[in-house]
């Protein structure tokens, strides 16, 4: 484990090797595991998995700055590979953003999403946005920079403007967060592939985009989208979707039936979860250190 590499040099070679960044949102920590599994180079964790699967609530500022840092230290305590984790507003003022880097850095993550909402914020994909002046954000990248420990630490600049004042002014955001310190531009809920078309040929830097499942923004592959100049991309809910969908079947299944039986085909088997969970290396400690 000691010559692992570390997540944030991990995050960086990925950074700087050619192709997109594909992420998975993962709710929960053996979503995350799963994740891995399949062969992804990195996991999200975001506060509208956490908050779902932690409280059964809303994204609506029901997680703090805490609950979030401690769902983030689990999951990256697990996995080899690099987390991404939703750091929200950064909780705050700019001695507030500073404390948010300096927890979700100790807590192992590669890095964070800090973006430009009034606080209480929501769901880039609700109504009724608000956003802080673009000058305000810029002192918090500025500050955030300052704080972390490590320069591989990677901070991924979100604006939610399009919404609020329009395609124009969220490209001016972003570009100016990056002129701040920020490593990555991402732009919230563009609504076309003209929109997303112009905000690739317009920001001058690594920009991310959130596939986010029946949301604002049209859904297209990862090869149309690094095609048109993204270097990362997230789907950051479908973990959230699809394990609500089998949930209810699986609880309507067993009260109708009184048993799950009919669900069979889609579980893993007993055997397999002991296997995706690392039981056998777990039972095989006593022998390896007798």
């Amino acid at each position: 484990m000691s010559d692992r590499q570390s997540p944030t040099s991990q995050i960086r070679e990925l950074m700087e090797k050619p192709g997109i960044i594909r992420t998975l949102g993962a709710h929960d920590v053996l979503t995350a595991v799963m994740v891995e599994q399949c062969g992804f180079d990195s996991v999200f964790i975001g506060g509208f998995g956490t908050s779902a699967s932690l409280y059964g609530l809303p994204d609506l500022n029901f997680l703090g700055m805490t609950e979030m840092v401690d769902a983030t230290r689990r999951m990256t305590h697990r996995v080899s590979i690099p987390v991404i984790a939703d750091a929200d507003t950064g909780h705050g003022d700019l001695h507030n953003v500073m404390r948010c880097v300096t927890e979700f850095e100790g807590a192992g993550a590669a890095g964070i999403i800090l973006e430009d909402q009034v606080f209480p914020k929501r769901c880039g994909h609700f109504g009724g946005k608000e956003v802080i002046p673009a000058d305000q954000m810029v002192s918090k990248f500025k500050a955030a920079v300052d704080a972390r420990n490590n320069s591989d630490f990677l901070f991924i600049a979100r604006t939610d403007a399009r919404e609020t004042d329009g395609l124009d002014e969220a490209i001016d955001r972003v570009n100016r967060y990056c002129d701040a310190g920020a490593d990555v531009a991402f732009i919230e809920a563009p609504l076309s592939v003209s929109e997303l078309e112009e905000i690739c040929k317009r920001v001058e830097y690594p920009k991310f985009v959130n596939m986010l499942a029946f949301g604002k923004t049209p859904i297209l592959s990862d090869a149309e989208l690094e095609e048109m100049g993204f270097k990362m991309m997230v789907a950051p809910i479908d973990s959230v979707l699809l394990t609500a969908k089998i949930m209810r079947e699986m609880a309507e299944s067993f009260k109708r039936d009184g048993h799950t039986r009919a669900l069979a085909d889609k579980m893993v088997g007993f055997d397999e979860i002991k296997e995706i969970l690392g039981l056998a290396d777990y039972l095989s400690l006593h022998d390896h250190y007798k």
